[in-house]
């Protein structure tokens, strides 16, 4: 019978537009390179189990032909140890099967969610903010058990089936053809109800697969500390657990149906292999009692009859199995071949001693559509193919090496883009963005990274322990290391009153600090990688007063030689700034430092008082 469960995972119209192009197909048999001589053996296992299979009947045949009408005692023990021994013989065999075939799917698996993740991780940051995370991890996870299913699961029951049957035909015909062609009569009664429950079935199992994936999302999404924050400050645990449950009651509902009809399914295959085996009986009896046949050879076609029946049955689903295993492999390549802009060049360099010179030429930005940046499949609206307006336009600067350069201007004027193409997060669209007068894009992006530190408005911290988080900066790095980086940050006292001190785990997201905990955590990983160049994105903005001078004295220190960029509406670290550069949709219409510009009494001196007004700080 054909593999429902499996073929639930796809959509019926994706099997039926999937093509056993010769491209595909030879990018899997690729894939199975290193596995050949495994697979070889597998196959070579599932043969002689099929051919032992047909074995049996024709030994309880010459048992009952020759041993008990010759009152042959000898032949009889030679021919039951014989049955013994094919029945040790498949169990072997079957047992060798199963250690290649797990050896082969759990191969195949790790290569592919290897291969998967390297890749992904890759991308470019565009990549994830258009890309379903749930549909991306499912892709990982379920289309890379497909694929291996495809491999050892589908290709071992094919296999299986086809030398079954073969075998058993052959074994009916050479003992009596005329019962064959009887019990091949019934085949339609077996077949038709096979292919049309089958259908029933396999739309069922889907839209059980669909609510199943679609409870999964919603777990995931309110059982971490956002969702499940939302949920209770909106009131809404009545609402969700409705939702919830009806979704769920639907899936038991269908588990039962689904139990009912394959039970249904399954007797009615039984009376039809009944009907069949009492056919060969039935017929083969009378031939008996006329003398052109004999017991033992209706004995062996009442069992080699029923080895007929069900690897039939299974191979009227083999089209939809091996169309949805390579559907899984056309998932699993689509996310391989996804393209990303932003690679190494062949010829590319290191930056092996950065000092921190950055020069802006002419930059211009514009953020790259959805559809550029993800795969069509693992994005849940279609994705829209335009571009918006251009973010940045003939941005020129140039910053010395130590400088502290601060970026100013009003919300969504430009200031955390034009800081994300210095790491290179993005690619300009035109100009160059030069480090110690190399253009971002002939280095290598390890040694621009290695020279960069960043810490953002919303610094992420991983599920894992305090020093875990920090060394995430310097896998290497000692205690001694943590305890003064932290101590530049000031953030030491608070990481030694914690329960377990470096090893405190710090939750999902670093959620069990506070907002200006996890800022200065930032910023002692940010110290304990030791750039050239760093990057604050309003790094002190979670941070009160007291705290907030606290950690401008230690990135006084720590900035020392270093080139810092600054996004802050902070007015000690604008007033100290060697250069401001104000941003107003997208280009720099002011720069100078802080006296200078309050003189001109344009945009900045307008943010400037703005920020006097809200912070109640004199001038």
């Amino acid at each position: 019978m054909a593999n429902w469960h499996a073929m639930a995972f796809q959509n019926p119209d994706e099997v039926k537009s999937v093509e056993l192009s010769a491209g595909l197909t030879r990018r899997v048999w690729e894939l199975t390179s290193p596995y050949r001589g495994l697979i070889v053996g597998f196959l070579a296992t599932i043969i002689g189990s099929a051919l032992l299979g047909a074995a049996t009947p024709l030994l309880i045949r010459s048992i009952l032909n020759d041993a008990i009408p010759d009152r042959d005692r000898g032949l009889a023990n030679l021919l039951a140890g014989g049955i013994v021994v094919v029945a040790v013989g498949s169990g072997l065999l079957s047992l060798l099967s199963r250690w290649w075939s797990s050896r082969i799917g759990e191969g195949l698996i790790y290569d592919l969610r290897v291969k998967l993740f390297d890749h992904v991780q890759r991308q470019p940051i565009a990549f994830f903010t258009t890309t379903q995370t749930g549909s991306l991890i499912s892709r990982v996870n379920g289309d890379v058990v497909g694929a291996q299913r495809a491999v050892t699961g589908t290709l071992g029951s094919v296999v299986t089936d086809v030398i079954t049957l073969l075998t058993a035909l052959v074994a009916l015909l050479y003992l009596e053809w005329r019962l064959t062609l009887i019990a091949l009569v019934l085949l339609p009664l077996f077949l038709i109800p096979s292919k049309r429950v089958g259908k029933k079935l396999q739309r069922m199992t889907r839209e059980s697969m669909e609510l199943n994936a679609s409870m999964n999302t919603t777990m995931t999404e309110r059982f971490n500390v956002s969702g499940a924050l939302l949920v209770k400050l909106f009131g809404r645990h009545a609402d969700e657990h409705e939702e919830f449950g009806g979704r769920a009651a639907r899936v038991r509902d269908i588990g039962i149906r689904l139990a009912v009809y394959m039970r249904v399914f399954m007797l009615g295959l039984s009376v039809v292999g009944a009907l069949g085996t009492a056919a060969v009986y039935l017929i083969g009896s009378q031939m008996v009692i006329d003398g052109s046949l004999k017991a033992g050879d209706i004995v062996a076609m009442g069992i080699l009859v029923g080895q007929i029946y069900q690897p039939l049955a299974s191979l009227t689903g083999a089209r939809v199995d091996i169309m949805t295993a390579f559907v899984s492999f056309d998932r699993v390549f689509e996310i391989l071949d996804a393209p990303n802009p932003i690679q190494d060049k062949p010829d590319a360099v290191a930056i092996e001693f950065p000092r921190g010179e950055i020069t802006l030429e002419a930059v211009s930005f514009t953020y790259p559509a959805p559809s550029e940046t993800t795969v069509a499949s693992l994005e849940q609206n279609n994705l829209h193919t335009e571009r918006s307006g251009p973010v940045l336009n003939g941005i020129d600067a140039h910053i010395e090496p130590g400088q502290l350069i601060a970026l100013v201007g009003p919300s969504g004027a430009g200031k955390t883009t034009l800081a994300s193409l210095i790491p290179r997060l993005y690619d300009v669209s035109d100009g160059a963005i030069l480090i110690d007068g190399q253009d971002v894009r002939d280095v290598t992006q390890e040694s621009l990274r290695d020279a960069i530190g960043v810490v953002s408005q919303d610094p992420h911290m991983f599920h894992e322990s305090v020093a875990a988080n920090l060394r995430y900066a310097k896998p290497d790095a000692t205690q001694a290391e943590l305890e003064d980086a932290a101590r530049a940050a000031q953030i030491h006292d608070v990481i030694a009153a914690l329960p377990e001190g470096y090893d405190t785990m710090v939750g999902e997201r670093g959620y069990r600090l506070s907002g200006g905990e996890k800022q200065r955590l930032a910023i002692a990983r940010m110290l304990l990688k030791d750039p050239s160049i760093v990057v604050l994105d309003e790094a002190t903005s979670h941070l009160d007063s007291e705290n907030e001078s606290q950690v401008q004295q230690a990135l006084t220190r720590a900035l020392e030689g270093r080139t810092a960029i600054v996004i802050a509406h902070r007015l000690s670290t604008i007033t100290e700034a060697d250069q401001i550069l104000v941003i107003d949709n997208g280009t720099i219409v002011e720069r100078g430092r802080h006296h200078e510009l309050l003189a001109t009494e344009g945009l900045y001196a307008d943010l400037y008082h703005t920020l006097i007004r809200e912070t109640a700080l004199p001038v």
